[in-house]
């Protein structure tokens, strides 16, 4: 058994003592069933949502109309959460990056390196705790540089809170993502990706809200200041993002990301947040809110143009009616 202590004495505390420590030996149950679907009513449809044990309870398909809005075919390209750190000093994501899903060498396998501790999914809720795999394994190379992590699987959680509608809206998905990082790491630079959304090459039209409006947004790549949406051609299906923690302090142009990969056939979306601090950040958790927007083209700009919507959830979130 690999000696990761702290994640037995973080079981007791997070999943009502499913660990059991006896000296110095841990003995665990059986790992949880990581194959899980929610659902709720959207407009004409429904939006179900499906986690899977091939990419450790990490969000493996969303449907809405008929369509499948993402492209799971390796261990990165779910609706899902990573985090990477001190990649302010050479720009690159991969070389210490705990990822939800699972790692690059999963690729498009049965298995994860990721380890599912806790999935509940109920109705319309979904909730689930993982300890994430660092994308690149030890020795491994990303754009010239060597992946900084001596292990497969990081200390590093990841626990989200799935609700499919807010209120009046039944084409917002409430995600809730909260990073824990260990005791025993010093990192003074972290780049949470909150979430991202790998989707089809359909979904090729991107869109920028700005003041009611929704706007073309070039390919970019990388990120800008206002929510994104992608779009099929003829507008029949779309999803957005927004986060009332929006912007990042001294990232007021960034935090939401648009990435087309013709090679590919995959486009991207993401909502990301970053933290500095030149003392080091202190382990614990870091919690983030987004709100998905999933319909066709005009729901989701009514969604968030709505007053009960947009502003109503800066407002909401911020205990202002």
């Amino acid at each position: 058994m690999r000696p990761h202590l702290l994640f037995p004495m973080l079981l007791v505390f997070v999943c009502g003592g499913l660990t059991l420590l006896v000296g110095l030996e841990a003995f665990e149950a059986p790992p949880p069933d990581g194959n899980a679907t929610i659902r709720a009513k959207a407009g004409a449809s429904e939006i179900v949502i499906s986690t899977t044990n091939r990419v450790a309870g990490a969000i493996h398909s969303l449907i809405w109309n008929g369509k499948e809005f993402l492209d799971s075919s390796d261990h990165g390209r779910q609706l899902q959460s990573a985090s990477s750190f001190e990649c302010d000093k050479d720009g690159i994501s991969e070389t210490f990056n705990p990822t939800e899903a699972g790692s690059l060498a999963d690729g498009a396998g049965d298995g994860s390196s990721s380890k599912l501790l806790r999935i509940r999914a109920r109705g319309a809720e979904l909730e689930t705790t993982v300890q994430m795999a660092f994308w690149l394994q030890p020795g491994e190379v990303s754009q010239g540089h060597l992946a900084r992590n001596q292990t497969v699987l990081s200390n590093h959680l990841v626990s989200k809170c799935v609700h499919i509608g807010h209120k009046s809206l039944p084409h917002v998905i409430e995600y809730t993502v909260t990073f824990t990082l260990p005791k025993g790491e010093k990192h003074t630079f972290a780049q949470f990706e909150a979430l991202t959304g790998y989707m089809p090459a359909e979904f090729g039209r991107f869109w920028k809200y700005d003041a009611s409006k929704l706007k073309p947004l070039d390919d970019g790549p990388g990120e800008q200041g206002l929510p994104v949406v992608l779009a099929t051609e003829s507008g029949t299906h779309a999803m957005g993002v927004y986060s009332p923690d929006q912007p990042s302090r001294g990232y007021e142009m960034a935090g939401y990301g648009r990435f087309r990969f013709p090679p590919q056939r995959v486009n991207k979306w993401n909502c990301v947040f970053r933290l500095r601090e030149p003392k080091g950040l202190k382990p614990g958790d870091y919690r983030y809110r987004m709100f998905v927007l999933v319909g066709n083209l005009e729901d989701v700009r009514t969604t968030l143009d709505a007053p009960v919507s947009y502003t109503h959830l800066r407002a909401h979130e911020t205990g202002r009616n």
